[in-house]
């Protein structure tokens, strides 16, 4: 397991960066007329921004080299994805702290180090507090565009889809102040949730590509089908085949991550037709390398 120090600041490394790409995509789809509901989504931009680099500035030495060579934190798409990102939606990216992640060294910290216990509790209890809002308000934003009353220019399901992120970031969270560690049912749970989100990217870049992006469309979907399977399979499977599951899921993540490198060099080169943001390419490239780090890793320790 491990220690305290690592696994929370591993976990907003990657979430808390998730988190602030979600209220971006959320603010950048709302019509101008619904000031009220863009300034919110701003908020809760620059919340978690401004906890992402808190988080960084005490990260370096503190995170294990296996997260930072992932690509779950930044790719080489990154910065070039927030920075053309920024220009076709005029919503302030601080790529600084993308470049502080791309320079952290990796390390372990000692758990009797009290101060810095402290600080990442502190940082803890204000994550959860923030999700607390955050999935609060994606739930207002899913009820109002289900009633008609509101325009997002995100899928309903894509709302539904941030909203089950935020709360596993929630729930890791409190797993973490709790102490808690794994069962066997709860880790089929986990990667139940990822193959889920992986299925649910390849539905939207489906429906996000150009009409004439025939090929790209047909991969698209040939992935949501895969893992529609994958969930299937385990559904019918119990713990004793976790493992079968597991090396299926790792053969057909790491194939779909080729599939999202060459669509987020693509849309970053303009070769791609489609409506997807630059950074909504490199955002769904980034959770791909976390669920295979997942997956290559071992649940226990990483989960």
């Amino acid at each position: 397991m491990k220690n305290f120090i690592t696994f929370s600041i591993e976990t907003h490394l990657f979430f808390a960066r998730i988190m602030k790409e979600h209220a971006l995509f959320l603010e950048a789809g709302f019509p101008c007329k619904d000031k009220d509901w863009i300034e919110k989504a701003d908020y809760f931009r620059e919340e978690f921004e401004k906890l992402l680099k808190k988080v960084v500035k005490i990260s370096d030495g503190m995170v294990e080299e296996n997260v930072l060579k992932s690509g779950e934190l930044v790719t080489e798409f990154t910065i070039p994805a927030e920075k053309r990102t920024q220009h076709l939606t005029g919503i302030p990216i601080d790529s600084s702290i993308s470049e502080k992640e791309l320079k952290l060294a990796m390390g372990c910290p000692m758990e009797n180090n009290r101060q810095l216990v402290q600080m990442v509790h502190q940082l803890n209890e204000k994550a959860i507090c923030l999700l607390n809002g955050l999935i609060e308000f994606k739930e207002s934003i899913l009820k109002e565009v289900s009633n008609g009353c509101l325009f997002n220019a995100n899928y309903p399901l894509l709302i539904k889809h941030i909203i089950r992120e935020a709360e596993l970031y929630r729930s890791t969270l409190i797993g973490i102040r709790q102490n808690r560690r794994n069962s066997c049912r709860v880790l089929m749970g986990k990667e139940e949730f990822w193959n889920r989100i992986m299925m649910e990217h390849a539905l939207f870049i489906r429906g996000l590509l150009d009409p004439s992006e025939e090929q790209l469309i047909g991969d698209a979907n040939e992935f949501a089908m895969e893992y529609k399977e994958l969930l299937e399979m385990g559904n019918m499977l119990d713990c004793r085949a976790l493992e079968k599951l597991t090396k299926k899921s790792l053969k057909e993540t790491l194939k779909y991550r080729e599939f999202k490198e060459a669509g987020a060099k693509g849309i970053l080169e303009c070769e791609i037709a489609s409506i997807i943001l630059p950074l909504l390419a490199d955002h769904v490239l980034r959770e791909a390398n976390h669920y295979i780090r997942l997956l290559e890793s071992g649940y226990m320790e990483t989960l």
